[in-house]
């Protein structure tokens, strides 16, 4: 991960940028620059990831226009090559270098040509002017608000813009901000066609494309590790990458120290590919006493992502103190593609990709967050092969109806697709779907629970949730949550959607509480 920034107007003081800037510098520990365009600052805080010389530092200069990224831009390879051809020279192994000459070539029409993951600003110093953009998906972070003099500031998190601008707003998915105005050049979610692929030939394309996603993000400049749940999503990113790899991969695991349910599984799946395990235990005092250093990082109140960020945060801080990994591969946004608990409710076809649509919209405010903020602030970057673009295209185009849970399994597409493979054992292929914060321990949740329990009487909560009339908490768990978050983003609260919650308008989901455990398909999960 990297951090990036710019106050876009002559008019910023140094002094002011610098420290909202300095919130992020986990970020980019190795190293930080920032330049004055003449008409507003461009700041880079590096981690080294591709390209390790000084050479790659940004921001990138050419012909007097600047580019920062914190991204992954995947095949750079070839598009570096065929720029070479037209007379570009390159300083840098990085991939990012490539940024400015194809702004040169293709105008804005370059974002739509990126397979990446990224979030950039660009000063063009013929125009004069600052251009933004964001990955399909927004798997970068990027955010933006406007000043009191109506200059904008981009910035990789909302902790940069804190006290700088009036309201912090996520930067759209799938947009490049340019004079003045948003403009989508990819909704990933639009499907033109319906794909008609029988059930074997679509299990065959999934396989195909899972692996491409995951061989594309083992390519790196500094050492590879596997966050492994134990689950079948990054059970499959981790085979399939021991699959690729010589050398074992290292992999690691968190669960409770009472009743840690993933952990069996992730051993089980660790011992069957040869990884280099790691596995590291959290207690209730380590869940309470993290919760205002996580919400403070996450810059949400949302439960389901509190929750899960817990025992990611706490992961990831052992990779970073004990070892010298610098990119996690994890196995976000395979349940919005495929389906979650609660989507076994589904009332048609059609609401499943309506919910499907809905959710990859915005999964930048949720899962795509946790793993960014949880992984980024130990100095680490994420990277998501359920999100590589052309595998998204092709599951969101498949017919919902194959999609839906007829088979009595969840996910069951994407687990046929690799049935008898002998990648995982068939314990790990077809196990129950369970979330990530129920399957570190139910008591993770028992535990915070309590805790909000015991810092608020009935009479407190029902006064004290009143003062939020946006997002309102509706459980003493949410109030706390939503609290800890105005501490440190006062009055940001619209700059998420609201609270992840199954879809209340299914029969089967109306209720009161993000976890699968409330639903009655819950089942095997919690074993």
């Amino acid at each position: 991960m990297c951090s990036i920034m710019a106050y876009c107007s002559e008019q910023v003081e140094f002094d002011a940028f610098m420290e909202g800037f300095e919130h992020t510098v986990s970020r980019g520990p190795d190293s930080s620059r920032v330049v004055d365009t003449g008409h507003g600052l461009l700041g880079f805080h590096r981690l080294s990831i591709m390209g390790l010389t000084p050479e790659g530092m940004q921001p990138f200069e050419f012909d007097g226009s600047f580019v920062v990224c914190n991204g992954e831009l995947y095949g750079f390879e070839r598009m570096r090559d065929e720029l070479r051809d037209k007379g570009y020279r390159f300083e840098s192994d990085s991939d990012c270098e490539i940024i400015l000459p194809l702004y040169r070539e293709y105008g804005t029409n370059l974002f739509a040509m990126l397979d990446a993951e990224y979030a950039c600003i660009i000063y063009d110093g013929e125009e004069q002017s600052f251009v933004a953009a964001r990955d399909p998906i927004g798997i970068r972070p990027l955010y933006y608000g406007y000043d009191e003099r109506d200059a904008i500031v981009f910035a990789s998190e909302p902790k940069n813009l804190v006290g700088l601008v009036r309201e912090i707003r996520p930067f759209p998915p799938g947009h490049y901000y340019q004079d003045g105005r948003f403009v989508r050049y990819c909704d990933i979610t639009k499907v033109d066609a319906i794909c008609t692929d029988d059930l074997e030939a679509a299990c065959n394309t999934i396989r195909e494309k899972l692996v491409t996603g995951v061989r594309k993000r083992l390519v790196s400049d500094a050492k590879v590790g596997f966050l492994l749940s134990g689950g079948l999503d990054s059970s499959l990113v981790c085979a399939i990458a021991a699959q690729e790899l010589d050398a074992p991969i290292e992999t690691f695991a968190i669960g409770m120290e009472e009743d840690p349910i993933d952990l069996k599984y992730a051993r089980e799946t660790a011992a069957y590919i040869g990884s280099r395990h790691t596995e590291v235990l959290m207690t209730p005092a380590d869940v309470t006493s993290s919760l205002e250093d996580v919400i403070a990082l996450l810059g949400t109140y949302d439960i389901t992502t509190i929750r899960a960020s817990i025992g990611m945060y706490l992961v990831c801080k052992v990779v970073h103190e004990r070892t010298d990994i610098r990119v996690l591969l994890t196995g976000e946004i395979s349940d919005e593609l495929f389906g979650y608990k609660y989507t076994d409710f589904a009332p048609s076809a059609a609401a499943f990709q309506e919910e499907s649509q809905k959710r990859v919209r915005e999964l930048h405010m949720y899962d795509v967050l946790r793993a960014d903020r949880c992984i980024s602030v130990n100095s680490l970057e994420a990277r998501v092969p359920f999100g590589d673009l052309d595998f998204v295209r092709y599951v969101m185009a498949l017919d919902p109806q194959m999609k839906l849970n007829t088979y009595g399994k969840g996910k069951y597409l994407l687990r046929h697709a690799f049935e008898g493979m002998g990648l995982l054992p068939d314990s790990i292929l077809w196990r129950e779907k369970a979330a990530f914060s129920d399957a570190v321990g139910h008591s993770l949740v028992d535990h915070l629970k309590e805790y909000a329990e015991w810092r608020y009487t009935d009479e407190e909560f029902e006064r004290r949730r009143k003062r939020y009339t946006f997002a309102q908490p509706f459980t003493k768990e949410s109030l706390l949550y939503r609290d800890i978050f105005e501490r440190h983003y006062p009055g940001q609260a619209t700059m998420v959607a609201g609270f992840w919650m199954p879809n209340t308008s299914w029969e089967g989901c109306d209720v009161d509480d993000p976890s699968a455990r409330v639903l009655a398909n819950y089942g095997d999960s919690g074993r």
